[in-house]
């Protein structure tokens, strides 16, 4: 997955950039789509080990471009725990073996979720960081909050790349459950504002609007909070696939959100 990444990378002819590097090194990367004027979003993927093949989806979003401004597409936020995912315990540095075996309990990890510490980046970010309802304050292959805020190279480094392009808006792509979350404690106003974009985004994959009022920490929670901009979780696969989703549902996948970033960003 990570090498498949890399080489589109360096095949892209747009403009990219290496925006951090993982905990065991291993490069982030971010490509531009569409025009550097106008609107400009972040859409990032695979945050979660388990869910990688939502990396493979953001390469078709990268081919399928945006009608309206630009788009940063980080296709791979947390490569670790991708390839922890999808290839095991081989992925890693030998020093880190013991530990994650004695976290992961098994040698199967398969539905990994966290970083290569043990921290799942979805939770590691300053937006009531640690008051999550499924919260967890040791090292896990889920849930684990981090030592403090933006504790991760990956969480510190999307962290950065997010104020510097201060985007319109972000959009987050996980599996599953065929659903889209955007509340994050706004007030009336930019409920409003923010239910008018996630509706677009219903209209576009079929996914209904749902609601995760105790869970804290995310990107897109961050978003809300620190920038006061629309931002959404986007849960691909309908509930009824079972983690990891493997390729061979990538047809049905991407009849479901192949457009959802061409109509977001026309919404801008």
């Amino acid at each position: 997955m990570y090498e498949e990444v890399s080489d589109f990378y360096r095949s892209y002819g747009g403009e990219k950039q290496v925006i951090g590097r993982s905990a065991e090194g291993r490069d982030l990367y971010a490509l531009h789509v569409g025009k550097s004027t106008g609107a400009q979003g972040i859409a990032q993927y695979a945050i979660h080990g388990r869910e990688w093949i939502t990396g493979i989806i953001a390469l078709y979003h990268v081919r399928r471009g945006v009608p309206r401004g630009g788009i940063w597409v980080l296709p791979l936020t947390n490569p670790d725990g991708a390839l922890l995912s999808e290839i095991g315990l081989s992925s890693v540095s030998s020093a880190w073996r013991k530990e994650l075996l004695r976290i992961n309990g098994s040698s199967d990890f398969r539905l990994w979720k966290a970083n290569a510490r043990g921290v799942d980046l979805n939770v590691n970010f300053d937006a009531r960081w640690g008051s999550g309802e499924h919260n967890v304050f040791s090292p896990a292959s889920e849930n684990f909050v981090g030592a403090r805020p933006a504790s991760e190279g990956e969480t510190e480094a999307l962290c950065r790349f997010t104020e510097r392009i201060s985007p319109a808006y972000t959009v987050s792509f996980h599996t599953k459950g065929g659903e889209i979350y955007w509340e994050f404690h706004q007030p009336p106003d930019r409920r409003r504002r923010d239910e008018q974009f996630a509706s677009a985004l219903s209209r576009a994959t079929g996914y209904p609007l749902a609601s995760a009022g105790n869970s804290a920490g995310g990107y897109k929670d961050w978003c809300v909070q620190q920038f006061e901009i629309p931002a959404f979780t986007v849960e691909v696969g309908r509930g009824n696939l079972t983690h990891p989703i493997g390729r061979e549902h990538l047809p049905s996948l991407l009849g479901e959100v192949g457009e959802a970033l061409t109509a977001l960003s026309a919404m801008f």
